[in-house]
């Protein structure tokens, strides 16, 4: 190994190091703890929705519920701080953390947790916008960036591109519930009755999830079929779009609570997951 390369190294592990800090894994704890209770209210307002009630069933909405109680403010910019510090730990994971693995195994790291690096970051900025008095409708801002992307020479095939990620991912947290993949993110508790009741609630959350995100992408790809922007109207219009359907409000309702399911999940992943 040259010197540089050692220098290199040594600065690796040093960062490395620097992120192992028990304030980062506090603040990441948080994160997920945050995320749960995200996840419990848009589950709330899609069974809300099923029943003919008014709300946005996706991170926004459930964002605007939490900024009107009288501490909004203040809980705001503990969001976020607690989701930025997580996306901060995923990305170690998905750099610093994953580089003594296999080539296969540190790709797919790098594909996954800088994934959920970039989306838990995006929650945070959301949490910061309503701090500062941002606020605006979601489905509103998904057409207008269809728009957008539409309009530009190969904006066609970046939707179709977008929408199919969405899809592929909403494949992948289905596969992770059905085949149990969540385990390995948390200590154990074979044979226990703590440990079949996270395991019920890891894999309804994570089909349902994935089923809601199949949904999201597949209404990118129909609006760039169709050159039909306005379609692609993000979870919230995703879930409405069911209300049209003669079985769509039980769907809604199943949805809801497989949200709520991976909400309660992703507590005890706060609490008992592995860091």
């Amino acid at each position: 190994m040259s010197d540089s390369d050692s220098t290199i190294s040594q600065a690796a592990d040093a960062v490395e190091e620097a992120s192992n800090h028990p304030a980062l894994d506090v603040l990441a704890r948080t994160g997920f703890a945050v995320m749960a209770l995200l996840h419990v209210l848009i589950g709330a307002i899609a069974i809300t929705v099923a029943f003919g009630q008014p709300g946005e069933a996706e991170p926004t909405g459930a964002i605007e519920q939490l900024a009107a109680n009288p501490w909004g403010p203040a809980v705001m910019w503990v969001c976020v701080a607690a989701c930025v510090g997580l996306g901060l730990w995923q990305a170690s994971e998905a750099t610093l953390r994953a580089r003594r693995l296999p080539h296969k195994e540190r790709l797919s790291k790098l594909i996954s947790s800088g994934f959920l690096a970039v989306a838990y970051t995006s929650v945070g900025l959301s949490f910061g916008g309503f701090a500062v008095g941002l606020r605006g409708d979601s489905s509103e801002s998904t057409k207008d960036f269809s728009a957008s992307l539409m309009a530009t020479p190969l904006g066609l095939w970046a939707l179709v591109a977008l929408g199919l990620t969405i899809i592929g991912i909403g494949i992948y947290f289905v596969f992770k519930g059905v085949r149990r993949g969540f385990k390995e993110e948390l200590f154990h508790f074979d044979g226990t009755r703590r440990g079949r009741l996270i395991d019920t609630l890891g894999v309804t959350g994570h089909i349902s999830k994935g089923a809601a995100l199949g949904l999201t992408g597949l209404l990118f790809v129909i609006a760039a079929a169709k050159h039909s922007p306005e379609e692609s109207t993000g979870l919230d219009g995703g879930l409405k779009a069911l209300q049209d359907h003669p079985f769509g409000p039980y769907v809604l309702v199943a949805i809801g609570a497989g949200f709520i399911a991976y909400g309660i999940f992703a507590l005890i992943r706060s609490r008992f997951g592995r860091m």
